[in-house]
């Protein structure tokens, strides 16, 4: 039998080498993507080979053995393949925390830890995803989960009718990533490449920045007519209508982005995946990658129930303000996949794709997501408008206006990444000192514009 194997081994290896048609020529670059050879690796197709000419019964004897392998590389691939895999552990203490009734600021603490990993593990599962799916289908797909998060958060506030976490959270997800994310970005980008002149397409970043105008003329019609009118609760009613019909056009505008990325001008967004020869390949299935990423997303769940519901203790217990907490900390944690995967990127000097990661995230949560929780607040009858306040409106607006003045003449350097980071510095401190009164918070009544009547 031994004698058998090598044999067969010397067989395929010979036919490898020596270019077989059914290997080689006879190969196209559609049947070869992201190192897939049919949707097989090489590995997986000589494997094929020698078990069919092997006895069947020695291959249904190792059935069992393949199946406790495959599970065990996935396990390896999806727990043990990050650097984050230390965080883990928080997932089971944040539970525990919860169901022996630790302190609610421990529970917030561990929940958020917990939520780390997790984002960041969401991103490598769509992106295992991505190599079955195209590249357009899959970015897409990957700014979507990458924001699975900040989503969940949303939909689990707004259920808890803590308007003030969900409009906190969201804005704090904009400003991550178009300050934070993108600011680091071309921050370590520019240093990385001191004597390279970093380029990137206009074309992508004009749409993205014509977007975020849009979003934010939406936001800031609510609170200019509340100005302009007066408070009042026929001015909130008001103001409630018009909240509600910008988020109907915010969501149509956001359809025709989409059509607009996959059909009509998908080339502007697949110049940007053009990757070198050193394409990496898909290390699990994609069912494997489909059935962990909905097991993840529970957990997020779970632990984003925990982080809503504990974060006026935390902020009590810390004496740190929610809206630092909301604003700051939560996206920090909820864009830790995109962080990494742009500045990767930029130091790669592929900042097509790093602008693509977090203008797209950015977009996403104003022109998608916000639009989409103000309609769900409306179906659950919850009062819910685009009204952000003064201060949260105009730290939105000067950081849109910023981004769309930095990306506007398609060249990159450090000094630029270092401003924009320097601005979100300056937001943090900001809303650091920023503290609402809690029995205002608690009770939901409006402050300095926060809630709609």
């Amino acid at each position: 039998m031994d004698q058998y194997h090598s044999q067969v081994h010397q067989q395929v290896s010979s036919e490898l080498e020596n270019g077989d048609v059914n290997y080689k020529e006879g190969l196209n670059s559609n049947d070869i993507k992201g190192g897939f050879v049919n949707g097989k690796t090489p590995q997986n197709v000589s494997s094929s080979i020698i078990r069919k000419k092997s006895d069947p019964m020695l291959v249904s004897s190792n059935v069992r053995f393949e199946m406790l392998g495959y599970f065990l590389t996935n396990l390896q691939e999806v727990i043990l393949g990050t650097k984050l895999a230390v965080l883990f552990p928080a997932i089971p203490l944040a539970i525990a925390a919860d169901y022996y009734k630790f302190g609610r600021s421990w529970i917030f603490a561990l929940s958020l830890l917990g939520l780390t990993p997790l984002a960041e593990r969401v991103s490598f599962l769509t992106e295992q995803i991505a190599y079955f799916t195209g590249p357009t289908v899959g970015g897409l797909l990957n700014a979507t989960c990458g924001n699975a998060t900040e989503l969940i958060i949303a939909i689990l506030a707004l259920y808890q009718n803590k308007i003030h976490v969900l409009k906190y959270s969201l804005l704090g997800s904009i400003l991550s990533n178009l300050l934070l994310v993108l600011g680091t970005s071309l921050l370590c980008g520019g240093l990385a490449n001191l004597k390279k002149e970093q380029k990137y397409d206009r074309k992508q970043a004009d749409v993205n920045s014509l977007l975020l105008l849009l979003g934010l003329l939406c936001h800031m019609l609510p609170l200019m007519f509340r100005y302009a009118i007066g408070e009042g609760t026929a001015t909130a009613f008001s103001t409630l209508e018009l909240s509600r019909v910008s988020s109907i056009i915010m969501l149509i505008a956001y359809v025709a982005y989409i059509f607009f990325q996959l059909k009509t001008h998908r080339q502007l967004f697949d110049a940007q995946e053009e990757d070198d020869e050193e394409e990496e390949k898909a290390v699990i299935g994609f069912w494997s990658a489909f059935t962990w990423l909905a097991g993840m997303t529970i957990i997020i769940a779970l632990l984003s129930e925990y982080v809503v519901g504990t974060i006026e203790a935390a902020s009590d217990s810390w004496g740190i303000s929610v809206s630092f907490l909301s604003i700051i900390l939560l996206p920090i944690v909820g864009n830790a996949a995109e962080h990494a995967g742009s500045v990767i990127f930029a130091f790669k000097n592929k900042l097509d794709i790093s602008l693509g990661v977090a203008l797209g995230s950015a977009t996403q949560i104003s022109m998608f997501v916000v639009p989409l929780c103000v309609v769900v607040a409306w179906t659950m009858n919850i009062h819910m408008d685009l009204d952000f306040s003064l201060l949260e409106t105009g730290s939105l607006a000067f950081t849109i206006i910023i981004t769309a003045f930095t990306l506007q003449d398609g060249t990159s350097h450090y000094m630029k990444g270092l401003l924009l980071f320097l601005c979100y510095i300056v937001i943090a401190a900001c809303f650091f000192v920023h503290k609402i009164p809690q029995n205002q918070i608690s009770q939901g009544k409006p402050f300095n514009g926060l809630f709609a009547a």
